[in-house]
Parts: C-alpha cells; sequence; structure tokens
C-alpha cells in the first residue's frame, strides 16, 4: 500500500481556524462500517449511539505551553524552541528553529510573552539522529512550573496565526485534561463539555481515562513512498488499574468507544502484548495501525478529519474495514462528502464517528 494513497484534496478554507462558539456544537459525520452508509448529525447526537454497558474512553493528557522564545547569548539570533519531553527536572529533548545554530554548548536566553529577557537560561546538551536537541534549564527550580509565565500554546502549524489568542489556552484542552505532558491536543475530546459527560453516565456508560502524551510527530505527514517503510513516532501512556478493569470487563453486548486516535492507540498497544486483554501500567508505544489490521479491543471510533497522507488517516482507514483495505475507499470517500457539505478540518474542526451499527 502507497502513502499516495491515502491522499485527498481539502481546499484551504475548510481547514478550522478556530473552534465553534460552543464546544458540543460541532458537526458529527457518522459512518456505518458495515454498510458503508453516513448520516449528518450534531455531536450532540452522539448520545443516541451509546448503550447503558458500553464503556467510553478518553485521552486525558493536558496540553502544556510548550512553545518558547530565545535569543543566543553570544550572537542574538533567535530560537523558537518546542519542548517534546521532560528527561527530568530542568532536563529536555525539544525541537530547535534555526536547529542548525542549535549547536551543543549553544547557550540561550528564554524570553517571557512580552519578549523580554528572564532568568531563565538554556545549554544545548546533544543532538539526537531525529535532529532534537537536548537542553538543560537554569535559573528556575523547575521550568515546567513557569511555563505558564513564559510558554505559547504549541498550536499545529496549520492553524495561521502571528501568535496563539487568549482563548486558546482554553479550547485547546480538553475539559477534562489532567496530565501535564502533550505538545499537541487530543482533538477528539475538544467537542465534551462536563454537562454532556454527565448525560453520556446517565445513560448507563461507563467513563474512563487512559493518558497518552502526544507529540509533534501527530501531525507529520508519511514521506516513505511505501506505507509499511514509514517510522512512527515513539509516545508515552499509562492505563491505570480502573480502565483496565472496566474494559477488560465489559459485558458482552457492550461496546468500548475510543474517544480519538490516541486513545485507540494506546488501547489497542497494550492489548496487542497482552494476548488481548488490557494491562495497568505505564508504556511506551510506537504501534502504527494502517489497513489490514485486525483489532482487539476497539469497537467504535469518534475522531476528527485527518491530514493527507497522515498515520492518523491511515489509522481511521484500518478501523473503518476490520482485518481489510476496502476503509480506505470508505474514509475517503466519506472525506469527499465531508468536503463538499462544508465541513471543518483538522484540530478546531468536526467530529467523525465510525461505528458498526
Amino acid at each position: 500500500m502507497l502513502t499516495a494513497d491515502f491522499d485527498f484534496i481539502l481546499p484551504t478554507g475548510l481547514i478550522a481556524q478556530t473552534p465553534v462558539p460552543v464546544r458540543d456544537q460541532s458537526r458529527l459525520l457518522v459512518m456505518d462500517r458495515t454498510t458503508g452508509d453516513l448520516a449528518h448529525r450534531g455531536f450532540l447526537d452522539l448520545l443516541e449511539y451509546l448503550q447503558s454497558g458500553d464503556v467510553l474512553v478518553l485521552n486525558d493528557s493536558r496540553v502544556i505551553p510548550a512553545r518558547l522564545r530565545g535569543r543566543n547569548l553570544r550572537s542574538g539570533g533567535k530560537f523558537e524552541i518546542l519542548l517534546l519531553e521532560e528527561n527530568a527536572s530542568n532536563d529536555w529533548w525539544a525541537m530547535l528553529r534555526p536547529g542548525k545554530r542549535a549547536v551543543p554548548g549553544t547557550k540561550i536566553e528564554i524570553l517571557d510573552r512580552l519578549g523580554n529577557p528572564s532568568p531563565v537560561l538554556v545549554l544545548v546538551l546533544e543532538a539526537n539522529a531525529e535532529g532534537h536537541r537536548r537542553l538543560q534549564f537554569s535559573g528556575t527550580k523547575n521550568v515546567l512550573t513557569d511555563l505558564a509565565a513564559l510558554g505559547e500554546v504549541p498550536l499545529p502549524p496549520y492553524i495561521s496565526r502571528a501568535a496563539p489568542q487568549s482563548e486558546d489556552g482554553d479550547r485547546y484542552q480538553t475539559v477534562y485534561a489532567r496530565a501535564d505532558g502533550s505538545v499537541a491536543a487530543p482533538t477528539a475530546g475538544l467537542h465534551f463539555t462536563p454537562e454532556f459527560l454527565e448525560k453520556v453516565r446517565g445513560r448507563g456508560v461507563r467513563v474512563c481515562f487512559v493518558t497518552l502524551h502526544v507529540g509533534p510527530g501527530t501531525f507529520a505527514p508519511v514521506k516513505a513512498e511505501g506505507v509499511a517503510d514509514h517510522v512512527m513516532h515513539e509516545e508515552r501512556f499509562e492505563v491505570g488499574p480502573e480502565t483496565a478493569r472496566l474494559v477488560n470487563e465489559a459485558a458482552e453486548g457492550a461496546r468500548i468507544f475510543a474517544v480519538g486516535t490516541t486513545t485507540l492507540r494506546v488501547l489497542e498497544s497494550v492489548a496487542q502484548d497482552n494476548d488481548g486483554r488490557i494491562v495497568a501500567g505505564t508504556g511506551r508505544t510506537r504501534i502504527f495501525i494502517y489497513p489490514p489490521f485486525q483489532f482487539r479491543i476497539v469497537d467504535a471510533l469518534l475522531t476528527n478529519f485527518h491530514l493527507p497522507r497522515s498515520t492518523l488517516l491511515m489509522l481511521a482507514s484500518a478501523f473503518a474495514a476490520p482485518g481489510g483495505t476496502r476503509g480506505r475507499e470508505l474514509v475517503l470517500g466519506a472525506y469527499n462528502e465531508a468536503v463538499r457539505l462544508g465541513y471543518r478540518f483538522f484540530s478546531y474542526g468536526d467530529a467523525m464517528l465510525i461505528i458498526g451499527l
């Protein structure tokens, strides 16, 4: 299967630049993966597809203000820093731009949001094979606690703004976010409100959480000509005992709803390693799901509309036809219909439910 098989034409005007005024007022395209039939609904109609006993699993990772601005202490040259993963307190892997100037030994002064010098300094320690830099922070007890004052919301590159808006700090975050660590939002969860989650629970649906810290690789297009040649990025996850129990104890006929591709990747990754069962614990996953793929846990997927040639589009295509390759045609056909009807795409866009009815 070729990467080009997952391309589609998207008018730039359909890339959502701002969220809808109210979280749960987005549109919902429902695909019956058994027949390929489509239904055009509103997000609140998701309630009609949930039944008592079903388990709804969400990713509770919290987006950190991971984008920093800095200045080379020697030359005065500017840097943009995107924090990726914390190794220890004040020890981080990061992406720097321009990367070629961030050689080991470079010292960088971090600027505040107004562009003024802060007490926080950075020393570039090393570079890895992916071009990421390991950074040592000083002038702060823990830079993670200072990000609220220094950092910016790391909006994805297809949201064309000079800088994040004040609403992004709230809207580029799920209402149930708990565990700091993501540099991109698990966007399928952005549609939920506390009130809607209470209605879900009121139907007898059991709501639980996993944590997967989303990295920037989620936006990266697949550059390999053949899909199987792509090397998947690695992400950290955690599954708690309550989630493992609820998923494993789901009664016959009950379904597991994964909210987002990140949630699905956690569940299926753990299931692949544990003979189809969910086991509590922490880990790292590079699971790459593309057609054909046999799913062991998830019965329904709530997701947003994804970028052409992306691993997320490939995952959705695999889920639309488990164990086969027909899902690519189904999903791309649904996307063409969504384009025709003016659905909003990507992080701040509308939602899609893939389910067997």
